[in-house]
């Protein structure tokens, strides 16, 4: 009870049979007729009366161009799956190598990693992170997280490997990791336009350390001025450090390391990303367990 033209526009509003192509053999051979078969995705148009072979000639011509199409949109989709796992692969070594220089946080990129991308799966429910939250955007984030602590190639051993307290000097040096990584990543992007990652692990290495109540640094940003990014790896970077074993310091049992998260709820803290921290706080738990570096972490987390 239809036409060729409405088969025609029901097979190219599908998915599955879009990608076919659709010859047109009629008696109609009106210019607006073809123009209309072809603006409907035809990719020919055969008027009656009509020889058989030139019929089967043609559709073999737009099968094997179909076959052809096909193959290269395999390959771009094959190229494009590689240079993303390539860019995926060296952010996650780069910021490996800047954790070689701190020996005691082999496990700490997986982990924060799996914390943000946790946290943030939960928090884009949420009205106030519809907007900013999505698939892509949380997966972003997710692969940029490894280079947050880049700028600590700049900082000198005596400094980052010191076993004891640092002393007000030695934590300003200490600090200035974050303007270090910023300015290297963001160097990086005016050289090579690499699209959002650059920009998003920049944005990420510069305000980890910043605090919602505006105490942190380097920029002393507070509330929603600090980026989700920023604001994400807070939370998961203080959460890691704290149930974390150091040279200078045992870890702290999950309960111990939440109650310090919640303490820092509106302060060090978003507020509504606390809140979603508490209620999914097992999974961080499971996370940690997971990625951990030493036995004696799994033994506390157990706890």
């Amino acid at each position: 009870g239809i036409d060729g033209y409405q088969v025609c526009e029901r097979l190219k509003s599908k998915t599955a049979t879009r990608d076919i192509p659709v010859v047109f053999l009629t008696a109609l051979s009106e210019e607006d007729n073809e123009a209309r078969g072809l603006a409907l995705g035809a990719v020919d148009y055969i008027t009656k009366p009509f020889r058989a072979a030139i019929v089967k000639a043609r559709v073999k011509n737009h099968l094997e161009l179909k076959q052809h199409k096909d193959h290269l949109e395999n390959l771009v989709e094959k190229r494009t799956r590689e240079v993303f796992l390539t860019q995926e692969i060296s952010m996650e070594c780069i910021g490996t190598l800047a954790e070689f220089r701190d020996p005691e946080t082999g496990g700490h990129i997986k982990r924060t990693q799996h914390y943000i991308k946790a946290l943030a799966d939960k928090l884009k429910t949420l009205p106030q992170f519809r907007k900013i939250l999505n698939e892509e955007t949380i997966d972003l984030i997710y692969k940029c997280a490894p280079l947050h602590d880049i700028g600590k190639v700049a900082i000198p051993d005596i400094i980052l490997k010191k076993p004891g307290k640092l002393t007000k000097e030695e934590f300003d040096v200490m600090k200035t990791h974050a303007t270090h990584g910023y300015k290297v990543l963001l160097s990086g992007k005016t050289r090579l336009d690499t699209g959002a990652y650059l920009k998003c692990a920049a944005t990420i290495a510069l305000t980890h350390h910043e605090k919602w109540d505006g105490s942190g640094y380097p920029r002393g940003l507070s509330g929603n001025n600090i980026p989700v990014e920023g604001r994400l790896m807070a939370i998961a970077d203080v959460y890691d450090a704290l149930v974390s074993k150091r040279v200078y310091k045992s870890p702290l049992t999950h309960s111990q390391a939440m109650a310090i998260i919640l303490e820092g709820k509106g302060k060090h803290f978003d507020p509504d990303m606390v809140d979603v921290f508490k209620r999914h706080a097992e999974t961080f738990r499971a996370i940690a367990i997971e990625f951990a570096d030493h036995d004696d972490e799994i033994k506390t987390l157990q706890c």
